[in-house]
């Protein structure tokens, strides 16, 4: 089973994206399960979502605590909430952020660290506004590449099925990300 969480701000799309991220999967094959969490209902404030992902019925049904991986759809959230909190030793975590992986060395010491600029992506579609853009299909496209556990047709379909505009926008979103994403060079992480 893999378990991730996603973190981002309101208006990003964090539980669209948790939703996405469920659709393509479960288009793989897999057994998935997807939940958000909120904190005070408002543009702006941190949303966390969930995803559990496994070959076999899911059977938990609680909040994921130590997760395998981390999706930050929102860069300043690092430092000023412990997101990275209880990641499993050798976890991964993809951030967006213009920001190459080793501008990250604290998180470089816990997990192996990717980013890609989602933000530049979703205003060069069109997605949201230079303010405040939709970031969503843009990670998940990094996901994708990152993970390699998500084929793009998937990807593609999980878009056409659950995104109710701009889909075109968001689908190109999506695949610029994943010609983006930058990887941090593997290295052995420390075990906590």
């Amino acid at each position: 089973m893999r378990e991730l969480r996603l973190h981002g701000r309101g208006g990003q799309g964090t539980v669209i994206a948790s939703k996405l991220l469920a659709v393509a999967h479960f288009l793989e094959g897999r057994e998935v399960q997807s939940f958000p969490m909120f904190g005070v209902e408002r543009r702006g404030s941190p949303v966390t979502a969930f995803l559990r992902v496994d070959d076999q019925p899911l059977k938990l049904r609680c909040e994921i605590l130590a997760p395998d991986e981390l999706i930050v759809l929102d860069a300043s959230l690092i430092g000023t909430t412990d997101i990275t909190g209880r990641l499993k030793p050798g976890g991964r975590i993809l951030i967006n952020t213009e920001a190459a992986p080793e501008e990250f060395p604290e998180l470089l010491e816990k997990a192996h660290v990717s980013t890609v600029d989602a933000s530049g992506i979703a205003v060069r579609h069109g997605l949201g506004g230079k303010a405040q853009p939709i970031v969503n299909t843009a990670i998940l496209g990094a996901y994708a590449a990152d993970s390699g556990m998500i084929s793009v047709e998937h990807m593609v379909n999980a878009i056409r099925e659950e995104v109710p505009i701009q889909i075109e926008a968001n689908i190109a979103a999506a695949k610029e990300a994943m010609a983006a994403v930058r990887r941090a060079p593997m290295r052995e992480v420390a075990r906590a």
